[in-house]
């Protein structure tokens, strides 16, 4: 099954790096730039924009950062919930990966006065995760290891004051399917908070299934509010 994921992954790669994406150009605004720029993923089948659990975060930062202008990004990607469908999932990931990573890059240029915090719910943790990653994992076979995105470079890095992943897929979820954990890179290990509901079985490292009712619940459990406070606690 392994095997046949690190195919179809490849072959996700190939089929978007031919395929020009549909996404916004990255371009200096007029207006200046803030204090702190949230760049957020949301979860699966959520429409475009932050999600739920985003906005809530998103917003508890507002809220916190007291004195600090924040701005916020939503990672254009599909969020694709066809999973009898592996290449274009994959392709879905790798699309919001480069997204995430192209954003990243210009506000590090355009702004380099600004704090990011990145985040992101459940897919968008591993789209956000796959984002900081120090680049092929260990064991993954090497002829599919251009499928991966290049690290992002050490002052673009510097730049992220905080990583917030809210239902991280666990290792256990990721091995299950086929895929590779989502390891953190080691620029970004220090500035790390997962949020995971006890039992949560997307992230709490039960065998692979579907979400249960916790899963919807980071939005109004409390998790939003301190997981945007300990990302003030670090700007």
């Amino acid at each position: 099954m392994r095997a046949r994921f690190f195919a179809l992954f490849a072959s996700a790669a190939l089929a978007a790096l031919a395929i020009p994406l549909a996404l916004p150009a990255q371009q200096a605004s007029a207006a200046p730039c803030p204090d702190v720029e949230a760049v957020f993923a949301r979860g699966t089948s959520e429409p475009p924009g932050l999600g739920v659990t985003g906005t809530a975060f998103v917003e508890a930062l507002r809220l916190q950062a007291v004195g600090k202008s924040v701005g916020s990004y939503a990672v254009n990607y599909d969020a694709s919930n066809d999973f009898n469908n592996r290449i274009g999932l994959a392709a879905s990931v790798l699309n919001g990966v480069r997204d995430a990573q192209a954003h990243l890059d210009f506000m590090a240029a355009a702004c380099p006065g600004t704090k990011i915090v990145l985040g992101g719910y459940s897919q968008g943790a591993v789209v956000a995760g796959y984002a900081t990653m120090p680049g092929v994992p260990p064991g993954f076979p090497p002829e599919y290891a251009f499928a991966f995105p290049a690290p992002l470079p050490p002052f673009v890095a510097d730049k992220v004051a905080a990583v917030v992943f809210y239902a991280r897929p666990s290792d256990r979820f990721m091995r299950d399917v086929g895929a590779p954990p989502v390891t953190v890179g080691p620029s970004f290990v220090g500035k790390t908070l997962d949020n995971c509901i006890p039992l949560d079985n997307i992230c709490d490292g039960a065998p692979v299934g579907q979400p249960g009712p916790l899963h919807a619940l980071y939005a109004v459990n409390g998790m939003a509010v301190t997981g945007a406070g300990w990302a003030v606690s670090r700007l």
